[in-house]
């Protein structure tokens, strides 16, 4: 039986990239962060992040790392647990009102 090499990265034709929990993570940051009446622009700057990157967060065109959650937690002054529980919300009624 012949070895078969490791190859690095993900397999051919798989991405990391699931629209729905980044929308609902998104939207959970969004919701905090207005609950709080924080600017788009005042979070990023509190969290170390472009603006732009934030925007692509909140509207669930990016998936964040663990550590940039952790982050944006930080600066909304908030647990990262909790923005789960918000997230796992928004998945389990996604068609409720942001």
């Amino acid at each position: 039986m012949q070895k078969r090499s490791i190859q690095r990265g993900r397999p051919t034709g798989t991405t990391t990239y699931e629209a729905e929990p980044a929308i609902a993570f998104g939207a959970a940051v969004r919701e905090e962060r207005t609950n709080q009446a924080i600017s788009q622009e005042a979070l990023a700057h509190l969290a170390g992040v472009e603006r732009s990157h934030m925007g692509k967060i909140e509207r669930g065109e990016h998936v964040p790392t663990l550590p940039l959650i952790l982050k944006i937690a930080r600066a909304l002054k908030c647990s990262a647990a909790h923005l789960m529980a918000l997230t796992e919300d928004k998945l389990a009624s996604p068609n409720s009102s942001d």
